[in-house]
């Protein structure tokens, strides 16, 4: 027997254990336990993980003599790989079918995969960016485009269809697109709605397409926003953190495009009678909550708390 450390890491702090040991052992935790008896190196933890090194492919190509069974991590194509000698080469390690997501953070992008039916028009994948501290409602996070748009608009006078998202009826599931010529889907169009309740949380396009919790904004949730945000005209819903622009909306008599570029019109969740119901518009003059029928198709905004 020879005289060495164990040497434990707790809360980052080296605690060096001298005694008579065969093999010196290194434990990182944060419960001052000591290593498994079986481990040369044992690491705890509830909420961290371990990190390889991460270098790109040409660096990994660099190593000279590598050991047997060294791991690294490419950042070239995010795979793990090991060495193995008997063969000289450095080997991809297969990943399984399992995944795991982890917790979303508001400012993540998230990444829907919309597939045409009930709800969406047409079939696409689209990546959201999210943004919270919104002046009215501080602790929300929202999505910084219309649902169903590519992307986020270019400018608040912005008139690409790619920039205004789809298109929904009050409280129905089946949002609409309109390149400015053809409506899909080109269904027969409600023309009068009457009902007397806010929009029902199991058609609401924003859980639907984005998943739970995401929603619809109340009539309350806008009404603090425009509010605390001082919008008075297109400027301000453009200028804040949701970049909202003029998408226009459809005609409740026939479905039609009209005023992209002009108008910003998107639903809240909450019905004021049976036949209207409370929206945001804002153009180039004023910004403010008004009522609309409940059979034109406006564009939506989604929010979760």
């Amino acid at each position: 027997m020879k005289t060495i450390l164990r040497i434990t890491i707790v809360f980052g702090m080296l605690l060096l254990f001298p005694g008579l040991y065969s093999f010196c052992q290194v434990s990182i935790n944060n419960d001052n336990s000591q290593p498994d008896n079986s481990a040369m190196l044992d690491v705890k933890s509830t909420t961290k993980g371990t990190l390889v090194p991460r270098m790109t492919q040409a660096q990994i190509q660099t190593i000279a003599i590598p050991a047997n069974g060294l791991q690294v991590f490419c950042t070239t194509d995010s795979k793990m790989y090991i060495y193995n000698a008997t063969v000289g080469q450095w080997k991809e390690l297969a990943y399984g079918a399992g995944t795991l997501t982890p917790p979303f953070l508001c400012g993540m992008p998230i990444t829907i995969n919309h597939t045409a039916g009930a709800v969406a028009p047409v079939t696409k994948t689209v990546t959201y960016s999210t943004v919270t501290n919104i002046s009215g409602e501080l602790s929300k996070c929202w999505i910084t485009s219309n649902l169903g748009a590519d992307h986020q608009a270019t400018a608040v006078d912005d008139t690409s269809e790619a920039s205004a998202g789809w298109y929904w009826q009050f409280n129905r599931k089946q949002g609409y697109k309109h390149d400015g010529t053809t409506r899909t889907p080109n269904t027969i169009w409600i023309t009068s709605i009457t009902e007397n309740f806010d929009w029902l949380a199991g058609n609401d396009p924003c859980t639907l397409e984005l998943g739970s919790p995401w929603r619809l904004p109340t009539y309350i949730e806008w009404l603090n926003v425009d509010a605390s945000g001082n919008w008075t005209d297109w400027l301000g819903p453009w200028n804040s953190g949701l970049k909202m622009h003029a998408a226009g909306y459809l005609s409740d008599s026939n479905g039609s495009l009209d005023t992209r570029g002009y108008n910003g019109i998107t639903w809240s969740s909450t019905s004021y009678n049976p036949g209207y119901s409370w929206y945001l518009l804002f153009y180039d003059e004023s910004s403010y909550l008004n009522l609309s029928p409940k059979a034109y198709g406006l564009a939506l905004r989604c929010l979760r708390d």
